[in-house]
């Protein structure tokens, strides 16, 4: 009887073990949804079940329709054909999914978003927390993404606003996941948040189409900066559909180079399922294809 004990026990750590392990070693995927107005919906992209599929909604901005900041009150302006229960759907299709809203954006319609200093910071955050409280429990979402893309000479209140509601919201259990997605001219906010703030973080979604790189060994050497300015296990390869910088297969070129200089590609970034409907989801296919292929883990 002790001796069954033991085997059970036994067993039972090892199980406990092994899906820990699988956890801290799922690939990722995220997909950026719902900004270009087009009527795009879920249930065309394709979702590999042994991936943490990421639909990061775009975007809950912090502004009224006419693009006045509301102080920390959160709107959704993705396509209104992302409803609550088309989220909940493909979350009960695949319970590998997560749905993240990403924050702000470079626009509202015509207006430009624009970071701006709150008069009362705290006020912020708490505002920002109940708004986006509300928005996880209505869309079903599990994180943020964070998406600012402009900010005053004199930012002095971002890292803090930003770092203190994502760490607000993880500890009240309202979300799991929380991202960052600086590009080449806003690194420096973003690397002053990650610094300060990156136990909470969990992925940076650099847009690297943004570094103006065009082959694969640009790619990497574009790789090699951001990883020095953020955590590389964190890290991850982006491509813009039909847009800027590296294109087409060469992307995948790239993501081999990575691979054979050293760095674990633990997930793929791209951006957007909108533009990604015109190819028949190419790119997404393709990289979960790499990431389950992939030997790194």
């Amino acid at each position: 009887m002790r001796l069954v004990k033991v085997h059970l026990f036994l067993l039972c750590v090892a199980g406990v073990a092994l899906l820990g392990h699988q956890c801290c070693d799922a690939k990722v995927m995220m997909e950026y949804i719902g900004a270009t107005g087009q009527p795009v919906t879920f249930n065309p992209v394709p979702v590999e079940d042994n991936i943490d599929f990421h639909f990061i909604l775009s975007f809950a901005i912090d502004a009224d329709p006419s693009a006045k900041p509301q102080n920390g009150k959160f709107s959704p302006y993705w396509v209104d054909t992302l409803t609550p229960q088309s989220v909940a759907a493909i979350k009960e299709r695949h319970p590998n999914v997560k749905a993240l809203a990403s924050l702000s954006g470079w626009s509202l319609g015509d207006e430009v978003l624009r970071w701006y200093n709150p008069e009362n910071p705290q006020l912020w955050i708490n505002n920002a927390f109940t708004s986006l409280t509300s928005l996880a429990k209505e869309y079903h979402l599990d994180g943020i993404d964070i998406d600012y893309e402009n900010f005053p000479r004199n930012n002095a209140s971002f890292a803090y606003c930003i770092g203190e509601l994502i760490t607000l919201l993880k500890n009240q259990s309202v979300i799991s996941v929380a991202t960052i997605a600086p590009f080449h001219t806003t690194v420096l906010p973003y690397i002053e948040l990650f610094n300060k703030y990156g136990d909470v973080i969990d992925y940076v979604n650099h847009q690297f189409y943004t570094d103006k790189v065009t082959s694969p060994k640009g790619y990497l050497a574009a790789f090699r900066l951001r990883a020095t300015q953020f955590d590389k296990d964190k890290l991850l390869p982006s491509y813009e559909v039909n847009g800027r910088g590296i294109q087409g297969d060469a992307f995948f070129d790239a993501l081999n180079l990575l691979e054979a200089n050293g760095f674990d590609v633990n997930g793929v970034m791209i951006f957007s399922a909108d533009a990604s409907s015109s190819n028949n989801y190419y790119y997404e296919r393709k990289s979960q294809a790499f990431l389950t292929n992939s030997t790194s883990v």
